[in-house]
C-alpha cells in the first residue's frame, strides 16, 4: 500500500523539478507538460464544451500557453500540475461560454439596431426630385432640350447627338454643356442641388 504514497511523492517531484524548468526557460519542459498532462486537459475541456470541439482545442492551446508565458503562476507548493491545469481551463472554459452566451444573447439586438429604419420621406423626396428635373429640362430652350434628352435619356454620346441632329460635334456639346449648366442652375436654385 505505500507505492501510492511513493507515486504522490514522485508526481510532486516531478511537478517541481518540471516548474523549475519552465521558469528557466526550457521549451522541452513545456513539451513533457503537455505529454504528461495534455491529453487529460483536453478531455477535461471537452466535457465542458461537448458541442464545440474547435474551442476545447482553443482553450488547451490557451493552458499550455499560459504555463508557458506565466511559469511562476503554477505554485508546486499549493498542488500538482495537473490540478493547476485543469483549473486554469475550467475558468478558459467558462469564459468560453459565458462569452458564446452573451453574442448568441445580444448579437441579434446589435444587428437590429445598426439596420437603419426605412426613411418614408425617402420615396416622396425622390419622386419630387423627379418632377423637378422634369419640369426644368423641359423649361430648356429647344435645342439644348433636344440634345440633352438624346444624350441622357437614350444614352447617346455627343457624338451621336450631332449626327442625330445633324449638327456640327462642336455645335452637339456645347448645346449638352450650356443644358446641364441651365439645369444645374435652376436645380440648385430650388435647393435640390448643392453646388
Amino acid at each position: 500500500m505505500t507505492t501510492g504514497r511513493r507515486d504522490e511523492t514522485r508526481t510532486d517531484a516531478r511537478d517541481e523539478e518540471l516548474s523549475g524548468r519552465l521558469v528557466a526557460g526550457d521549451p522541452a519542459a513545456l513539451a513533457e507538460a503537455y505529454r504528461w498532462h495534455g491529453a487529460t486537459v483536453h478531455g477535461f475541456v471537452r466535457r465542458l464544451l461537448p458541442t464545440d470541439p474547435g474551442a476545447a482545442e482553443d482553450v488547451l492551446h490557451d493552458v499550455f500557453l499560459r504555463l508557458w508565458a506565466r511559469p511562476t503562476d503554477y505554485d508546486p507548493a499549493r498542488g500538482r500540475l495537473l490540478a493547476w491545469l485543469c483549473t486554469v481551463a475550467r475558468r478558459r472554459a467558462v469564459d468560453r461560454m459565458r462569452h458564446a452566451e452573451v453574442r448568441e444573447r445580444y448579437l441579434p439586438m446589435l444587428a437590429m439596431s445598426q439596420v437603419a429604419p426605412p426613411d418614408a420621406a425617402e420615396p416622396v423626396l425622390r419622386n419630387a426630385v423627379r418632377r423637378a428635373v422634369r419640369v426644368a429640362v423641359k423649361d430648356l430652350p429647344e435645342p439644348h432640350r433636344t440634345a440633352v434628352l438624346l444624350a441622357y435619356y437614350q444614352g447617346l454620346s455627343y457624338r451621336q447627338v450631332a449626327v442625330a441632329l445633324q449638327i456640327p460635334e462642336g455645335t452637339a456639346k456645347s448645346r449638352l454643356r450650356l443644358g446641364l449648366r441651365r439645369l444645374a442652375d435652376r436645380l440648385a436654385a430650388e435647393g435640390i442641388l448643392d453646388r
